[in-house]
């Protein structure tokens, strides 16, 4: 277990090298500015989480409780004060959107999200480490409207070795959810992934289709599991968030998936997402394997946006040190 942890926290390094390198840089450049813990030095560190696309309000409320923690604790040295920053951004998204429980089985997963943020790709690898950890998949290619995404989930599902469900380009969504939902239960499937379209330009028509496969679901597959998966891009900052805004109107989102981490510096919009929509970032894409979907760890994930080693991870999602 431990291997693990430190392997994923060398993923993590790897991943948000270019957050770290722009968040880490100016905290640095903060503290080598002040020889002492001032008030204008909270400004400053403010100031840095916002440009690391943090948040106004989460970055207020993160340096608030830094201030609080740096006097009753009497911090002054800039590492000790580091320190307590990183906790206490990971408790911030801890508190905010508290992990969910391991996901009982058998599941239904349906993954949204408009096209061009990795959400088949995502499919395909949540498939590949489902399936890696001994579960019966099924991928359920209910966007019917591009025929490149049925081509791209069918070459997922051979790399991961499941079932792939498919009928022909503008077929009916829901019919093709049917049939995978009969073949999820005939295979005794563990989870049923399922794609959908991401015309989010249409979305009269998009909640409506969504609507209709959660019908089929709620039919076919009653004491099913639920699960609703929002995929976001992380390159697009800001932007990720107003899209989950219009999405959570559409939909009753259950986690996000936030891919293509390793290719923004402004990785701080998970802090944001996580204590402005209060709903769990599950998993990052970190990497273009399918081993760089990984679970989400705030601890790690919040050590990793300021230090590159991994000794003295400063919490976990099991016990709060702030």
């Amino acid at each position: 277990m431990e291997n693990e942890k430190k392997g994923f926290f060398k993923k993590i390094i790897g991943g948000l090298t270019k957050t770290r390198e722009t968040i880490a840089q100016s905290v640095e450049n903060v503290f080598k500015a002040f020889a002492k813990v001032d008030e204008e030095l909270f400004e400053q560190l403010e100031e840095a989480l916002i440009l690391a696309d943090c948040g106004a309000n989460p970055s207020l409320e993160i340096v608030e409780r830094l201030r609080q923690k740096v006097k009753k604790e009497k911090l002054q040295d800039a590492e000790d004060v580091k320190q307590a920053l990183t906790e206490i951004i990971a408790n911030t998204m801890i508190e905010a959107a508290p992990p969910a429980e391991e996901m009982p089985t058998p599941a239904v997963i349906l993954v949204i999200g408009v096209n061009g943020v990795g959400k088949t790709t995502s499919i395909g690898k949540l498939a590949t480490n489902f399936v890696r950890d001994g579960k019966q998949v099924v991928l359920a290619a209910a966007d019917t409207f591009r025929a490149a995404a049925i081509d791209q989930l069918e070459i997922w599902a051979s790399r991961a070795n499941c079932t792939i469900i498919k009928h022909q380009e503008n077929s009916d969504p829901a019919a093709v959810v049917f049939d995978a939902c009969a073949a999820a239960k005939a295979r005794k499937a563990d989870v049923l992934l399922v794609d959908t379209a991401g015309r989010l330009h249409n979305k009269k028509n998009l909640m409506e289709e969504l609507r209709k496969i959660s019908r089929v679901v709620d039919r076919e597959f009653p004491d099913v599991h639920r699960e609703t998966f929002l995929v976001l891009d992380a390159t697009t900052g800001q932007n990720a968030l107003s899209q989950a805004k219009t999405f959570m109107g559409i939909a009753d989102i259950t986690g996000i998936v936030l891919t293509k981490l390793d290719g923004t510096a402004k990785g701080g919009i998970v802090l944001s997402i996580a204590t402005e929509l209060k709903i769990p970032v599950r998993y990052i894409g970190i990497g273009e394997q399918a081993d760089d979907l990984q679970v989400f760890d705030a601890a790690a994930f919040a050590r990793g946006m300021f230090f590159d080693e991994i000794a003295q991870t400063p919490c976990s999602q099991e016990q709060s040190v702030v």
